[in-house]
């Protein structure tokens, strides 16, 4: 008799647990922490994907996987708490497993350095905050100062101080700055020559040096009055400098900067 009513229920407690509604527990899968480790090659690892990890402007902070120096800043792998991000911030002598923080980071999306010949799918320009590298917006050669964000035309915090008239730039290809925006469209990929005055340098950024001149023409109301310029040549801040480079349109740099007029590879003469 106990074996008739036992063996009907032993054989249902599968049934049971199978049934539709009844969830059999998950085995236990506790996240671990990412573990530092010093580079296993030469060639840098790729780390998973860090997209809409930190907003623009913001912050990023975790431990260093791995540092390549090059040229005069340094590519950082660092993992973070969702993930391992890439950044670039001036020269640093941080070492692998220490505590880091990237400030002022702005994203870019294939970023191609020439100098490790290599594509970054992903990575953060910034500046390294506390003793490991120099301090959010440090100088005219820091990268805490955004080339993007803060001269050019139409951009908030754009900088309003009157700049005096300097001379046209000479010869076929001279022009001022606001001829410069007038013509633009007959202008585009043709080279072109303009004289002015730097009112923002800010060098390393994306593997270029960023000028911002201004002539004395234009109106900052119009939005053509101030020119971006990328070059491999430095300048200080209030030098009288002649470029002469490429005119691009609507030259989109990722992230949201969006250029409707810029004058790339410049070379530059004082």
């Amino acid at each position: 008799m106990h074996m008739r009513i036992v063996l009907p229920f032993a054989l249902a407690l599968p049934l049971l647990t199978s049934a539709p509604g009844c969830k059999k527990e998950p085995a236990s899968s506790k996240p671990t922490a990412p573990v530092a480790s010093a580079p296993s090659s030469p060639a840098p690892t790729q780390p998973t994907s860090g997209t809409g990890m930190a907003p623009e402007g913001g912050q990023l902070t975790g431990k260093l996987l791995e540092r390549i120096d090059a040229a005069t800043y340094s590519y950082l792998r660092i993992a973070t708490a969702t993930g391992e991000v890439w950044a670039a911030v001036p020269e640093t002598t941080l070492a692998v497993g220490a505590d880091v923080t990237v400030t002022d980071i702005m994203l870019n999306q294939n970023f191609e350095s020439k100098t490790l010949k290599r594509t970054f799918p992903e990575i953060y320009f910034g500046n390294l905050a506390g003793a490991g590298g120099a301090a959010p917006g440090t100088g005219v050669q820091g990268m805490g100062a955004n080339p993007h964000a803060s001269s050019a035309p139409g951009a908030p915090g754009a900088p309003t101080p009157p700049v005096a008239k300097v001379a046209r730039a000479e010869g076929a290809d001279g022009r001022t700055i606001a001829e410069l925006f007038a013509q633009k469209a007959k202008l585009a990929d043709k080279t072109v020559s303009v004289r002015g005055t730097v009112v923002k340098f800010t060098g390393g950024v994306m593997g270029k040096n960023w000028l911002h001149l201004r002539d004395g023409s234009g109106a900052e109301a119009s939005k053509d009055h101030d020119l971006t310029v990328t070059t491999d040549a430095s300048a200080a801040v209030g030098d009288v400098v002649l470029i002469k480079g490429t005119v691009h349109l609507d030259k989109d740099f990722g992230a949201g900067y969006v250029y409707a007029l810029i004058v790339e590879d410049a070379t530059l003469s004082k």
